[in-house]
């Protein structure tokens, strides 16, 4: 029914679109930002979402985040129907399924990384520890330092750590690695990488990296609002393989 969010069949996809639109505006001035788009994403897998700067890959992780609606298409959420949903019900997704990274850090400057986290757990269902999600990516050591004494690639870390201490079923990243240097940033995708693995999460990062490309289980390039084409990797490269 509309609003439930518990997993449909084993086998179903993390996400499906089907004629996905989103129109912002009306009249000469609007802006098609997705044109019809249909997508399968499978559980478990890390997706990068690869185009340039306005090409629709923002929104599509908006809608299928429960940030956004589309204009017209559908979005389901193993096999539950997003667009339908009210805003509650997208609240409610939100708050049990989905972690958000971004590629400014959004930490609160006056706590912790420990409480940071910690902010996060007080309202999932099933959390961590925040020390075992610090630890997951690498930070356990970190927990008491203040944001403005951290780098910004420990945090960044602090902001993924945030995101799976709820245990999310997805993780969506857009441009993780935007703000960082290529051996900060291929330290945070491997990262990344790790969390897919160990927590069984689906990871879909935005970005404009073409070298990212190479983490993927699957790439999705997008240009003008459409999907171009997507490739699977047969082989995976490491982070540290990536050219920057």
């Amino acid at each position: 029914m509309p609003g439930e969010t518990s997993a449909g069949g084993r086998d179903s996809p993390a996400f499906t679109t089907r004629g996905l639109t989103k129109v912002y505006g009306e009249g000469p001035a609007a802006v098609h930002a997705l044109r019809g788009v249909d997508l399968e994403i499978p559980r478990g897998e890390m997706v990068v979402l690869l185009g340039p700067s306005g090409s629709g890959k923002s929104t599509l992780l908006n809608i299928i985040g429960g940030l956004d609606r589309p204009t017209a298409g559908t979005a389901l959420f193993q096999g539950q129907d997003l667009t339908a949903m009210t805003d509650a019900h997208l609240t409610r997704y939100r708050r049990d399924h989905v972690g958000f990274v971004f590629q400014f850090y959004n930490l609160m400057p006056s706590l912790t990384a420990h409480e940071n986290v910690e902010l996060v757990t007080e309202i999932a269902r099933d959390p961590m520890e925040p020390d075992e999600a610090l630890a997951l990516v690498g930070l356990h050591a970190r927990a008491d330092h203040f944001p403005a004494e951290l780098s910004g690639g420990e945090q960044q870390r602090v902001a993924i750590a945030r995101a799976v201490a709820k245990r999310p079923t997805v993780l969506f990243c857009d441009e993780p690695t935007g703000a960082l240097d290529s051996t900060t940033g291929r330290a945070v995708l491997g990262v990344l990488r790790d969390v897919n693995e160990t927590l069984g999460a689906t990871v879909l990062i935005v970005t404009h990296a073409a070298a990212t490309a190479g983490l993927a289980d699957q790439v999705v390039h997008f240009a003008d609002g459409r999907i171009r084409a997507v490739e699977t990797n047969a082989t995976k490269l490491s982070p540290d393989d990536i050219a920057w």
